[in-house]
This record gives structure tokens, C-alpha cells and sequence, in this order.
């Protein structure tokens, strides 16, 4: 048979505290997001649903009319909001660009294999052609001093 470890019911009183003001800040420890809900105040405090909500829910309330009264999301987080808007603008200007040089790559490659095949075709027809004959090359006056 287990034996069930008795509650603290102060010491999770004091998590769901820390985590609401850690959450309200924007600066979580173990929320991915760092969103303004209760799941998140939850997650943060590291506590069980089922508990928070038997013995707890006048903080998880609390929690929730603190964001009201706040009225924006956290200044950190809407910092990495901010900032992962910008990266995704680039990131899209980055794939235009891109294509574009693929673009030019692609008509690079077609324009070398025609001149390639040009090249092939002048060597054979000079070698097939014995009747040419070669001029000497130019010779060079000496020079005057």
C-alpha cells in the first residue's frame, strides 16, 4: 500500500502567488508560452488541475481579474512578439529573394549548357574540316632604341 504524502496547502498557495507574478512580469520559468490563462498559471506553478481548483480557486480568480485590470499582455512577451513578427517578415523577404536567384541560377545552367553544346559543335566541325590551313603567325618588327 502507498502513502500519500499530506499537502502543503500554504506552500502551493505561495507557488500559484509566484507564478501569477511571474506570468504577470513575463518572465516564466515552465510555461512554454507565457499566455495570461489560467492553464498557463497552472502549468507555471507546476500544480494539479483537480487540486488548484478544490482548494485554490479564489487565486486562480485573482489570476484572472489581475490580467483584466492589466489590460495588455506583459511587456517582455509581447517583446518576443514583436520580435518573431520581424523575423517572419524577413524570413518571408529572405524566400523571395531566394527564389528569385533560383530564378536566375536555373537560366545560368540553361544558358552554359547551350554555349556548352555550341563549343562541342564548332570543335567538331573544325576538326572535320582538314582543308584549313593555318596563317603564320604575325612576326614582330624589332624594336628601335
Amino acid at each position: 500500500m502507498t502513502t500519500r504524502r499530506p499537502r502543503d496547502l500554504e506552500a502551493e498557495r505561495a507557488a500559484l502567488r509566484a507564478a501569477a507574478s511571474r506570468l504577470l512580469a513575463g518572465t516564466p520559468l515552465r510555461s512554454l508560452s507565457g499566455k495570461l490563462t489560467a492553464t498557463e498559471l497552472l502549468t507555471e506553478a507546476g500544480l494539479r488541475r483537480d487540486a488548484v481548483y478544490r482548494d485554490h480557486k479564489d487565486l486562480v480568480e485573482e489570476f484572472q481579474a489581475r490580467i483584466r485590470a492589466q489590460g495588455s499582455t506583459p511587456s517582455a512577451i509581447q517583446k518576443v512578439i514583436d520580435d518573431n513578427a520581424e523575423l517572419k517578415r524577413k524570413l518571408a523577404e529572405t524566400k523571395e529573394v531566394l527564389g528569385k536567384e533560383r530564378e536566375i541560377s536555373a537560366a545560368l545552367r540553361r544558358i552554359v549548357c547551350e554555349l556548352d553544346l555550341e563549343l562541342t559543335q564548332a570543335r567538331e566541325e573544325l576538326g572535320s574540316d582538314a582543308a584549313v590551313t593555318r596563317l603564320p603567325a604575325p612576326r614582330r618588327r624589332p624594336s628601335r632604341r
